[in-house]
């Protein structure tokens, strides 16, 4: 019985070296880097993501907008307090992408550019914004994100349907928020029809033309879309991107 006990032991201590090891060698040989980040959207596969991205154990940086939902509330409503927090937890990490959804439209007269909020009380008006109104956008983001969960965003922000200027992307930077859009490969189509841009499609061309340092963007829920993108995409893209040798980093990249 003790020589039983024994040798069960020492199995099981041999089991876990040997998956230390295994876990060490994938890491010391992960020599490429992906980023996902989320816009908020819709929200309708939020909890979808969140667990795809528990179940493969990686990290991914989410920009928030107050967006309404599929449920018919807003996306930094009460409501979603315990997701947000749950995210936090789970070491996420969180960017802007301004408390309205405002879309950047053109340069305006000197120092101002014309914008069109999706979202709140102008929704759909096209207005002016100067360097403090825009960095307002930008910072109630910030201030609702702490007020849910006791964390701040990280000081990075992305524009609404990546629309930008020289001008709005300074007006960033002098607020203490760094741009952050997505590479050309990390664009990952959620947002196109699924007629014309079936998930097969979508994930065939992402899985191979990923590469090192690429950032992707997706969202947690698109109201045109009819064949959901997640969790038909995300999750086997991940396998993929795994077995090609990624490693999954957050935003900000940190300099080598």
């Amino acid at each position: 019985m003790h020589l039983h006990a024994a040798l069960l032991r020492l199995t099981t201590l041999i089991v876990l070296v040997a998956c230390s090891s295994l876990g060490f060698a994938q890491e010391t040989h992960c020599k490429k880097t992906v980023y996902l980040s989320f816009d908020t959207g819709n929200m309708s596969v939020a909890q979808t993501v969140a667990d795809i991205l528990n179940r493969q154990k990686i990290k991914a940086t989410f920009f928030l907008a107050n967006e309404k939902t599929s449920r018919g509330d807003f996306s930094l409503d009460d409501s979603w307090k315990s997701f947000w927090q749950d995210r936090v937890r789970e070491g996420h990490h969180f960017g802007s992408h301004t408390y309205d959804h405002v879309y950047f439209v053109k340069d305006g007269p000197p120092g101002e550019i014309y914008a069109k909020p999706q979202f709140g009380p102008k929704a759909g008006v096209m207005s002016l914004y100067n360097e403090a109104s825009y960095c307002r956008e930008i910072r109630r983001v910030n201030e609702r994100f702490k007020e849910l969960t006791d964390t701040n965003l990280q000081p990075i922000w992305r524009a609404p349907g990546g629309k930008t200027s020289p001008r709005s992307i300074k007006m960033g930077s002098q607020c203490g928020y760094q741009h952050v859009g997505w590479s050309p490969a990390g664009f990952l189509g959620d947002e196109l029809s699924s007629q014309t841009h079936p998930n097969q499609m979508l994930l065939d061309k992402a899985s191979s033309k990923i590469e090192d340092g690429d950032i992707t963007m997706a969202h947690l829920g698109i109201w045109s879309r009819k064949d959901p993108w997640a969790p038909a995409v995300l999750e086997q893209l991940i396998v993929n991107l795994k077995a090609r040798g990624f490693c999954f980093a957050t935003l900000p990249k940190l300099d080598k």
